[in-house]
């Protein structure tokens, strides 16, 4: 699979995601599991000598591992697509940004219990989306990195879709929702043969 073929990562992704109230609920629960992992990030030492940044009087911004992620996931969100990648980007910086200043209030010995009731909340949701309604193990358990890096932005690209009717290309969705139905066939049909 190329990383950086966007109907090949949507189609892979979107196979495990064509249940409506699965996608709901990842469309709630994915962005709070990456700002609560760069929150966690926050915690990190600074990769340059002149970290931190100062913004608004604070100086709460460090160039960290959070940083380095958060400038990863812009990367290769913009590289998949310009306009939406591009949103994605920023509201990824955002996410490190808040994660950021909010780190820097409640210090690491609260700030690893936010996150981890959030992270537990979170994907303790997305597993039941699999589980109860779409009936399929999730996408990290075939492909754990492809899955973390895009579902967040999988997740906007479905929202721009249903409220703007967005496609980063003419006929995508179309196309991406062939390939998904033939995926699903696919599965099903191979798990109808374990079970027989």
């Amino acid at each position: 699979m190329g990383m950086f073929d966007l109907e090949e990562q949507f189609t892979f992704y979107g196979a495990y995601h064509n249940n409506p109230i699965n996608i709901a609920l990842h469309t709630v629960f994915v962005w709070p599991i990456l700002f609560t992992a760069l929150l966690l990030l926050n915690f990190t030492p600074p990769l340059f000598s002149q970290s931190p940044i100062l913004l608004l009087g604070q100086s709460f911004l460090v160039l960290n591992y959070g940083f380095l992620s958060t400038l990863i996931y812009a990367l290769y969100y913009v590289s998949l697509d310009k306009k939406a990648g591009s949103l994605a980007a920023f509201m990824c910086f955002l996410c490190w940004a808040g994660s950021s200043f909010l780190g820097h209030r409640l210090g690491f010995a609260l700030g690893w219990k936010v996150v981890l009731a959030s992270q537990l909340l979170c994907w303790t949701g997305q597993f039941i989306g699999h589980g109860v309604f779409e009936k399929r193990a999730p996408a990290l358990l075939d492909n754990l990195a492809q899955a973390l890096l895009m579902a967040p932005f999988f997740v906007l690209l479905e929202a721009l879709q249903y409220a703007f009717g967005y496609e980063p290309c003419p006929g995508f969705h179309a196309r991406v929702q062939a390939k998904v139905d033939a995926e699903i066939r696919a599965w099903k049909e191979s798990k109808n043969k374990k079970i027989s």
